[in-house]
């Protein structure tokens, strides 16, 4: 909130190099925050596809997670005002490559009760064909 303040006395001032310089500030936060967001919904996602192929079988919560959380990544990499995504396929597919090791873990914790460890659950997951589900599951 102190950037539009502080944005609107640089208007007021006639400071327009100033002020479009702190307008680059404001997008790149929002952009960053919008990144975040998706990094953790794309965790949550991997999560899921992680214990469902790890344990071959599905719960409907983890089906309502999955869905859920497809929706919120496309909801915020989605550009309200003049169509498009923040983020492109090649930026998604990083992000999941990213999120992949945290999300690897958090699954070792909640799939077979906990029983393996995350090297364990990885040798039962094939990392690529999971990453690009999730892809596929974002871009439908």
């Amino acid at each position: 909130m102190e950037e539009l303040l502080e944005l609107r006395q640089f208007l007021e001032q006639g400071k327009i190099h100033e002020a479009l310089l702190l307008v680059d500030e404001l997008e790149e936060m929002s952009l960053s925050d919008k990144i975040n967001k998706i990094d953790s919904y794309g965790v949550i996602l991997l999560i899921h596809l992680i214990k469902q192929k790890a344990e071959k079988r599905s719960t409907r919560s983890w089906d309502v997670s999955i869905e859920n959380t497809v929706r919120e990544i496309n909801k915020i990499n989605k550009r309200r005002k003049s169509g498009g995504f923040y983020l492109n396929q090649a930026e998604l597919i990083d992000i999941l490559q990213q999120g992949y090791q945290v999300a690897l873990k958090r699954a070792a914790l909640e799939a077979f009760e906990g029983r393996y460890e995350a090297q364990e659950l990885a040798a039962m997951v094939d990392q690529q064909e999971t990453l690009t589900e999730a892809l596929k599951l974002i871009q439908q």
